[in-house]
């Protein structure tokens, strides 16, 4: 085992830590919140990433992103991320991805076995169609729901989307699964109340009525927890965590 990983297969052991080099994860979204769970499932010795997401750095992730530097703001974030994570652990192998999910181009990522995917998607319907894609073909996939405008990071928690309250993300996605046969899937969420966002000048993306307000404690929280519930159950250790497929 590499001395790098040492303290990780302390905890968790060397049988765990084999399991966890040999594992593909895809991480779908690699913002304030994916992109610290890439990192925490990197560092913790996962083997295998594959990177998606459309977007470039910008100066306003400098606040809360992990893979937004001044030296990579207008990269690509899936090739920033990659960058970083091939520092941090060079034996890991990486695959960005510069691509924006969606349904009907679901088959050009799923041309590959995952062995688990983490969405960290903003939009619902690209979103929902992941749930439900991963679902179908039985791969693991835990999900975050809404963080932006929280502010105590305490109160995120690993739960069913069917244990989920006081999100308004969390209602939508628990309503349209539902409608989709799947009531069980594994999520991290919030019931704190949003915060209302004071005006800005930043205009809101494609698909998407807003920006919400955000700073890093809250998304990069519930990114690790995403890592955590991944590699936990990757791992086969012992602990409490959101329920596996069925």
């Amino acid at each position: 085992m590499d001395e790098q990983f040492i303290r990780t297969r302390m905890l968790l052991g060397g049988d765990a830590m084999a399991r966890l080099q040999a594992a593909h994860v895809a991480v779908f979204g690699l913002g304030g919140v994916g992109g610290w769970c890439a990192e925490a499932l990197c560092r913790s010795g996962i083997g295998e990433l594959t990177l998606i997401d459309q977007d470039t750095v910008s100066v306003s992730n400098l606040n809360r992103q992990c893979a937004a530097l001044h030296s990579t703001v207008g990269m690509e974030k899936a090739q920033a991320t990659a960058l970083r994570l091939a520092d941090i652990a060079p034996g890991c192998v990486l695959h960005p991805v510069v691509a924006r999910y969606e349904g009907p181009r679901r088959e050009e990522f799923f041309r590959v076995p995952y062995d688990y995917i983490v969405d960290a998607i903003d939009l619902v319907s690209c979103k929902l169609d992941l749930i439900e894609t991963a679902h179908a073909r039985g791969i693991p996939i835990i999900s975050a729901l809404g963080t932006g405008n929280k502010r105590d990071a305490q109160h995120l928690r690993i739960a069913d989307i069917s244990q989920t309250e006081g999100c308004p993300l969390a209602r939508v996605v628990r309503k349209e699964l539902r409608k989709r046969g799947i009531p069980h899937h594994p999520v991290v969420f919030s019931p704190e109340p949003a915060y209302h966002a004071e005006d800005r000048d930043e205009a809101p993306p494609p698909g998407r009525r807003s920006i919400p307000a955000s700073a890093m404690w809250v998304p990069a929280a519930a990114g690790l927890l995403l890592a955590q519930a991944v590699i936990l159950e990757l791992s086969g250790a012992p602990h409490e965590s959101a329920p596996r497929l069925s």
